[in-house]
C-alpha cells in the first residue's frame, strides 16, 4: 500500500475544511463521502471531485475501496459512527470530542484494538507547528517551572434554541465544543490535576453557555480556563514559568497563531513554518503516515491521551452537573 484512500462520514463544515486540507497531503487521495441524503453528498463530492458519493453512511462503511474514514458529524454520533466504521474495518480519524464521555471513549478503543484498526482522536491543533513548538519548549525547561496557564476561547454565536451549540441531545455546550482546545492545552502543559474547580453560566436546556474552570496542582501550579458561545474572548493561551512567560496568540488554536516569548525583559516572537490552508492536512498526514506503518494508534495522540482527555471532561461534567441524554 502506498497510497491511503479516505473517505469522509458528514458534510458540514469542518468536513469541507478537511477535503480541501487532504489536498496537501502526500500519499492521501478522497475517494468517497457520505452524508444521510444523496443530494447533499452529490453536492459535496462535485466541491472535491470525489468519484464515490453514498446517500447514507451504511453504503459508505460497507465500500471496499476506502481504508480510514474521516467522521465529522454532531458531538453525540462520534460513538456510534465511530463503531459503525470499525465493525466494517474501517480505520478511523474522529472529531473532537472523541466522544461524550470516558465509557464511550473505551468502547470505541477496545473495538478497535480487537479489529487492529487504526483509531484517533481528531485533536488538529496537536499536530500544528507553533502548538508543536510550544510543547518543545515547556519539556526542555527554558520556561522553567510552569506556574500558570491560562486559556481562553470564546465567540458569541447568537445561537438559535434548536442550534446544535445549545443541544444536549447533539453533546452541545462551550466545553465540549471549544473548552476541549482549553483543557487538552492545559492537560499537555501540566498534566492531570490534582483538584478541578467549575463554575457555568447554564442554559435553559441544562448544558453550558460559559465554562471556568480551573485545575490545581499538588506542586502549586494553576489553569484558568474559559470558554463562552456567549461573548468574545481573547482566544489566546498564556503560560508563566519561573524563567519566562510564552503566549500563543489568538486564534491559539488555528496555524495563524505566533509564539511571544517574554524573557528577562525581552520580548521575541517566534514565527513556525506555516502552510497554506485551514491546518487540517497536519493531522491527516499523520494519519497517513501510521496507517502506512501499520501502526492502530497514533504516537501525538495515542488511545491513553484520549481517554485522559474525556475522564477529565467527566470530571468537569460531574462537578458543573451537565449530564447528557444519552447517558
Amino acid at each position: 500500500m502506498n497510497k491511503i484512500r479516505w473517505g469522509i462520514l458528514g458534510t458540514g463544515t469542518i468536513a469541507h475544511q478537511f477535503a480541501s486540507d487532504l489536498k496537501r497531503v502526500e500519499n492521501a487521495e478522497l475517494v468517497a463521502v457520505g452524508s444521510r441524503s444523496q443530494q447533499s453528498a452529490e453536492i459535496f463530492s462535485g466541491k472535491f471531485d470525489i468519484p464515490l458519493r453514498f446517500g447514507s453512511y451504511d453504503e459508505l462503511v460497507a465500500c471496499n475501496e476506502i481504508d480510514i474514514i474521516y467522521i465529522a458529524t454532531p458531538n453525540n454520533l462520534h460513538h456510534p459512527n465511530t463503531l459503525l466504521c470499525l465493525n466494517h474495518g474501517k480505520a478511523v480519524l474522529c472529531e473532537k470530542p472523541f466522544a461524550l464521555n470516558a465509557k464511550q471513549a473505551s468502547e470505541m478503543i477496545g473495538l478497535a484494538r480487537r479489529k487492529n484498526l487504526f483509531l484517533m482522536d481528531a485533536l488538529w491543533t496537536k499536530f500544528l507547528p507553533h502548538y508543536q513548538k510550544m510543547i518543545e519548549m515547556v519539556k526542555s525547561g527554558e520556561l522553567g517551572q510552569i506556574k500558570i496557564v491560562r486559556a481562553n476561547f470564546g465567540f458569541q454565536a447568537n445561537a438559535q434554541p434548536n442550534s446544535r451549540l445549545l443541544s444536549p441531545e447533539l453533546g452541545g455546550g462551550s466545553l465540549m465544543d471549544i473548552g476541549i482546545y482549553n483543557v487538552f492545552t492545559a492537560l499537555d502543559i501540566l498534566g492531570e490535576p490534582d483538584e478541578i474547580s467549575v463554575s457555568i453560566t447554564p442554559t435553559e436546556q441544562g448544558i453550558d453557555e460559559q465554562c471556568a474552570v480551573v485545575f490545581k496542582y499538588n506542586n502549586g501550579a494553576m489553569a484558568s480556563l474559559f470558554s463562552s458561545i456567549s461573548a468574545n474572548l481573547e482566544t489566546e493561551v498564556e503560560i508563566c514559568g519561573t524563567l519566562g512567560r510564552l503566549k500563543l496568540t489568538a486564534p491559539f488554536y488555528s496555524s495563524t497563531s505566533v509564539l511571544e516569548h517574554d524573557a528577562d525583559g525581552k520580548k521575541t516572537v517566534i514565527r513556525t513554518e506555516k502552510e497554506e490552508g485551514s491546518g487540517y492536512q497536519y493531522e491527516s498526514r499523520h494519519a497517513t503516515a501510521c496507517l502506512l506503518k501499520g501502526n492502530i494508534q497514533s504516537t501525538v495522540v495515542p488511545h491513553s491521551y484520549s481517554i485522559l482527555v474525556m475522564q477529565t471532561l467527566d470530571r468537569i461534567r460531574n462537578l458543573a452537573g451537565i449530564v447528557f441524554p444519552d447517558e
